[in-house]
């Protein structure tokens, strides 16, 4: 094993610059509380992992020979540079165990989460918030692999998802409904382009794998179509679009590419208007639950305040 290869060990480093300074082996030692035979010891294995000498041991006081003059400003920055480090490290951890660090849905990102957040805080004085919006999925991971505190998404009572089997603690903030719409037919205002008709193939644009509606979706919405000889897609039915976000569908709707089952929360403005128009009746409207979700341990004093505030609500309905 080369000198290169050598483990090498911080405190020769510490003793190295304790020699350094004082050009006296005991007094080093004494002012690094070591016996000197271990402190000689340390300075020559240092000096075997460099492979040559640090110190000119016939000068009285021991002076750096070249090489220890030129590994002195070096080392001086890299512990310094390793100091650095250890602080901002600790800073960081410092501020994220202060953090509150939430997961929460592309289209709840957009629409619930902002306005409960606002509500949340006019109750209770809250430190930092980090927020990662992604897809159903993708947040489950976040919760499963402990890097956030909180979920938020959209769920049902008859389809269980990867925290619910976890056993996850869940509060049921609010209610939205998943409703089928479409672009209204240019020559008849207030009718849908794409109606939901039983005997026709309905372009659907549809959800993802990774999306939780459209898992529910698929499980609830299944028995409304007649089943056709693919198990995997009922009759009646001709998916033309895929995505996991709701407001990429909902973009595609406005366009007239199909039927989008859209949360109202997130299209109440176009309904209103009349650019987006019901597809069907309220048959196929499927109402869904908000929810939030929090990690199974404990957590921190300002999360668990929240948590707690956030079941206040919603017992009382105010969430």
């Amino acid at each position: 094993m080369g000198p290169g290869n050598r483990p090498l060990d911080l405190e020769w480093l510490e003793d190295f610059l304790a020699l350094a300074e004082t050009g006296n082996f005991s007094r080093a030692a004494e002012a690094r509380s070591i016996a000197q035979p271990a402190f000689s010891r340390h300075i020559r294995a240092l000096e075997d992992w460099v492979g040559v000498e640090l110190f000119d041991r016939s000068a009285h006081p021991a002076a750096l020979t070249p090489a220890g003059q030129r590994f002195l400003p070096l080392l001086e920055a890299i512990l310094a540079n390793l100091e650095a480090a250890r602080i901002k490290a600790r800073a960081a951890h410092d501020v994220a165990a202060a953090s509150l660090r939430f997961a929460a849905t592309h289209v709840l990102s957009l629409t619930f989460f902002p306005r409960w957040l606002v509500g949340v805080e006019t109750r209770l004085q809250m430190g930092p918030i980090q927020t990662m919006s992604d897809s159903s999925h993708a947040c489950e991971d976040l919760m499963l692999q402990r890097r956030v505190q909180f979920v938020l998404c959209h769920g049902h009572p008859d389809v269980p998802g990867r925290l619910d089997e976890a056993q996850y603690p869940v509060l049921r903030l609010s209610g939205d409904v998943l409703l089928p719409v479409s672009a209204p037919a240019p020559a008849s205002p207030g009718h849908p382009l794409h109606a939901i008709v039983q005997q026709d193939a309905v372009p659907v644009l549809a959800y993802s794998e990774a999306s939780g509606l459209g898992r529910i979706m698929r499980s609830r919405m299944r028995h409304l179509f007649s089943e056709g000889p693919d198990a995997a897609m009922p009759q009646g039915v001709s998916v033309v679009f895929t995505a996991h976000h709701a407001v990429l569908l909902k973009t595609m709707a406005l366009e007239g590419r199909g039927v989008a089952w859209l949360p109202e929360s997130l299209i109440a403005d176009e309904l209103k208007a009349g650019t987006l128009v019901a597809a069907g009746g309220s048959d196929w409207s499927l109402p869904v639950q908000i929810r939030l979700y929090r990690q199974r341990a404990e957590m921190s004093p300002m999360a668990e305040a929240v948590w707690e505030l956030s079941a206040s609500l919603a017992a009382d309905g105010s969430g």
